[in-house]
């Protein structure tokens, strides 16, 4: 079953796909926040060009795991989308995926290299990628657990 996660920011949202088997996760692209109306079109074309089953959308707890103001905003942003798509939309708790993608980053364009506009663009699909790759390995997991 292909996955895709989805990074949602206040100017980008990142995009990340899993392979055909659900397994593992790859950055896919970042769009430019336009309308939630543009954001909704361009993430339903994604998911009908890939035959995505199931979109998971990095959901912003606090620290302590509570919900905050941003969380919220997310949570309706995602049940809008899911009247826009036509597979089953899931939050999944993002805390800390943009420090593991900038991390990802450094460690790949080296360590003291500032992070210009065109990177961190690149952080929103890494960050997607993370959130998906939790999404998918904590799947791995109940399964696991479940034989």
């Amino acid at each position: 079953m292909r996955v895709m996660g989805v990074d949602v920011g206040e100017k980008r949202i990142g995009i990340a796909i899993s392979d055909p088997t659900g397994t593992v996760a790859r950055p896919l692209c970042t769009l430019e926040r336009r309308s939630r109306q543009h954001d909704f079109s361009a993430i339903a074309a994604l998911v009908a060009e890939h035959a995505v089953e199931l979109v998971v959308v990095g959901y912003p707890l606090s620290l302590d795991g509570t919900t905050g103001a941003q969380a919220r905003h997310i949570s309706d942003y995602a049940l809008a989308l899911r009247e826009h798509i036509n597979v089953p939309v899931l939050l999944w708790d993002e805390r800390f995926s943009t420090t593991a993608a900038e991390g990802v980053l450094r460690q790949t364009r080296g360590r003291n290299q500032r992070l210009t506009a065109r990177k961190k663009g690149r952080v929103d699909s890494i960050a997607a990628a993370v959130i998906l790759q939790n999404y998918l390995d904590a799947r791995m997991q109940d399964v696991g657990d479940q034989q």
